[in-house]
């Protein structure tokens, strides 16, 4: 039906998208267009979607990006995702390439009590790393543990870190303990923040779930089940990772379906 009107077709395509950017009017009807016509539809979330975290120091960071770090994702402890790359710190937690990628590895696991891991120096090992905190205390030994840093980490990021180690900002470096200084070469190596929410559809990039890809057949998009009925683009459960692998789907997808209907 089509305001009132009863349509006759030879064919149907359903490419109305997911739920992620609802201002496009992607409101997820074609969900309900597949559950009236048989079809079953998977959990549906936001995924490559932003991250709310616990700690307010992410908020005081907020602007800051970060290069070359990688990431260490746990549920209930056990790990779940890794990843290395881009990242940045927003008024609510955190955003970027790498924690839009780990979203997808969170989808429904919002209350697991789920972390995010930030190695700050990921090409150092343990040692290194001390080697390097070693290095550098030698080298401002003279200096307040505040103005120590400088060569370490973004500027941005000093005054959590420090308040984070919990080392006396005043206290000079040559007076720096081996305890604090493996406090703040954990803290460099593992600054966790705690999982609490996505910011939602509204800046998703991207719907997990779905209709069924076992109740369609891949080599045309037509339902298995109605003929003359077929689905692409991300009213599918197909869903990928940044980098226009979503973009890759919709276009595959919906060729297929146009070439066959």
């Amino acid at each position: 039906m089509f305001n009132g009107e009863k349509i006759l077709a030879d064919s149907v395509i359903v490419a109305t998208g997911g739920l992620s950017y609802p201002v496009t009017g992607s409101t997820g009807d074609g969900y309900n267009f597949a559950r009236q016509a048989g079809h079953n539809v998977s959990k549906l979330y936001p995924s490559l979607v932003p991250i709310k975290t616990k700690e307010n120091w992410c908020s005081e960071l907020q602007g800051l990006s970060l290069k070359n770090v990688s990431i260490t994702v746990r549920e209930n402890k056990k790990v779940i995702y890794q990843d290395f790359g881009e990242m940045i710190f927003t008024h609510y937690g955190v955003s970027g390439p790498i924690i839009l990628s780990a979203s997808r590895y969170l989808a429904g696991k919002y209350n697991n009590h789920c972390t995010i891991s930030i190695d700050l120096k990921p090409a150092l090992d343990e040692k290194e790393m001390d080697n390097r905190l070693l290095g550098d205390f030698e080298k401002f030994h003279n200096k307040d543990f505040k103005n120590s840093l400088d060569n370490l980490l973004p500027q941005k990021l000093i005054p959590v870190i420090i308040e984070l180690c919990e080392i006396d900002p005043n206290k000079k470096v040559n007076l720096v303990t081996k305890e604090e200084r493996q406090r703040l070469k954990n803290l460099i190596k593992n600054l966790t923040c705690t999982v609490v929410d996505h910011t939602g559809y509204s800046e998703a990039v991207v719907t997990a779930g779905g209709v069924f890809v076992d109740e369609i057949d891949p080599s045309t998009m037509e339902s298995k089940l109605v003929s003359g009925l077929y689905f692409c683009g991300e009213v599918l459960d197909v869903d990928s990772f940044t980098g226009g692998f979503n973009l890759q789907i919709a276009f595959s997808t919906g060729y297929l379906a146009g070439l066959n209907s």
